[in-house]
């Protein structure tokens, strides 16, 4: 008798912008994972695992624009809700370099005015990444607050049972912010770019862009709309994601 592998919960964060296409300009930001990471070869959004930490409530009072209440309502859970946001924010600053922020008086975060800032910031990732600091510290010494409003739930997917691994991933959507790194760590993961929906599925049908079931959704999903304004129109602040059970 086979052994039901439990999950574990997930999140991951579609990037996207407008670039410089007359046609169809809308972009997302993908990472390909290392060969001997899970998931090896395969291009994926910023994500990973909700950590216990993501469920910190000094961390969420860092949070701006959600409360657990609504989060947990968007997900369908009890309570908790609000770390896969926060999971989704940590992720991203952790694999692509991009904190989802803003300061103090409610300025978006950016770092690429100031060399000394880029050098701090690009320091505050090497430490989050190693375990050396946490999110809370970063967020606490630069004195911002994670934009949880401008980030969207719009979609849930399980792995199936009879897998290794399984996850219980939400996805989320958030428009790209200017004036941050964007770019993959060198260790778990060894290339990013900026792709358009329509490039990346004839290049995964060519066999020259590997991604899993889920990913090709989704980017199928954003690659109906042409700009960044189009797609984020049709994710207000309070919309549910889709349930996919696969």
């Amino acid at each position: 008798m086979s052994v039901s592998v439990p999950t574990r919960d997930g999140a991951t964060v579609m990037l996207v912008r407008d670039g410089d296409h007359a046609d169809r300009p809308l972009e997302v930001f993908m990472l390909r994972r290392h060969p001997r990471t899970a998931f090896g070869s395969v291009h994926v959004f910023p994500g990973g695992v909700v950590d216990p930490s993501d469920h910190d409530p000094a961390l969420a009072a860092r949070g701006v624009g959600r409360s657990d209440d609504e989060a947990s309502t968007l997900l369908g859970v009890g309570r908790g809700g609000l770390a896969s946001w926060i999971a989704a924010a940590r992720e991203c600053f952790e694999e692509a370099g991009v904190l989802l922020a803003r300061t103090a008086d409610g300025v978006p975060l950016r770092v690429d005015h100031d060399p000394v800032l880029e050098a701090r910031f690009a320091g505050h990732r090497a430490a989050l990444h190693s375990g050396r600091r946490s999110l809370l510290d970063i967020l606490e010494q630069e004195d911002l607050v994670l934009g949880l409003d401008d980030v969207h739930y719009v979609a849930h997917w399980i792995t199936p049972e009879g897998e290794p691994k399984r996850y219980d991933t939400r996805f989320f959507l958030a428009r790209a912010p200017e004036g941050q790194a964007y770019a993959h760590d060198d260790g778990e993961l060894t290339h990013s770019e900026w792709v358009r929906p329509a490039e990346a599925l004839a290049r995964q049908q060519a066999g020259d862009f590997a991604m899993i079931f889920p990913t090709i959704s989704s980017i199928d999903d954003i690659g109906r709309f042409a700009t960044t304004d189009e797609l984020m129109a049709t994710h207000p602040r309070a919309a549910a994601g889709a349930h996919r059970g696969t």
